[in-house]
């Protein structure tokens, strides 16, 4: 056991903001394999960097089960988030960290959302404060997630997929903090928050 001056100073832990990515940060086009599909949608780099701005981390969390399918590889996804980042440049902004679930949904995995697995490593990571993070997602699957980590949640109501959504959130029993038509008015309303 060492004495109190040999012990590492305690870790400061920061502020998160989590995104999903298809569907929230880009539209999701069903197994994007070619990097150079990839679009933001509009205010997506200046959001991000406010919320960069204002201190936070940036950490997308995103299921993948394209990798497992089959559908495309690893390297096909490491090159779409190379390219996400890209495009972020132009605005002045960057995610911090890419974290992704390559399973099925039949794999029954705890690093799939809504499960936290991934969620959890970026807290030990990148030292996290759950407690002040929040997250912002498309799908019941990133709410629920967002609940059971106690994050301020805020869903993104991509055109096409309300209703659908709306009949999930309310059948789970599911309320979110924040709700907003686009990306940018989620960051706007979180921001506003904190």
């Amino acid at each position: 056991m060492g004495s109190p001056e040999s012990a590492a100073p305690p870790r400061l832990l920061r502020r998160a903001l989590f995104v999903d990515r298809d569907g929230t940060l880009n539209p999701d086009l069903h197994y994007l394999r070619d990097a150079d599909r990839l679009e933001l949608f509009p205010g997506v780099g200046r959001s991000l960097r406010l919320a960069r701005e204002r201190g936070d981390l940036v950490v997308c969390v995103t299921n993948q089960s394209g990798v497992e399918r089959g559908l495309y590889t690893v390297a096909d996804v490491e090159r779409i988030h190379q390219r996400l980042n890209e495009l972020l440049g132009r605005s002045g902004a960057r995610v911090d960290a890419f974290y992704f679930c390559p399973h099925a949904p039949e794999h029954g995995c705890a690093c799939r959302k809504p499960g936290t697995e991934l969620f959890e490593r970026a807290v030990r990571d990148l030292g996290v404060d759950l407690g002040s993070s929040a997250l912002i997602g498309d799908r019941l699957v990133d709410m629920e997630a967002g609940r059971r980590l106690g994050l301020l949640t805020a869903l993104v109501r991509t055109p096409g997929h309300e209703e659908e959504v709306d009949r999930e959130l309310a059948a789970a029993g599911l309320r979110v903090d924040v709700s907003a038509d686009s990306f940018p008015g989620a960051v706007q309303r979180l921001l506003g928050r904190g």
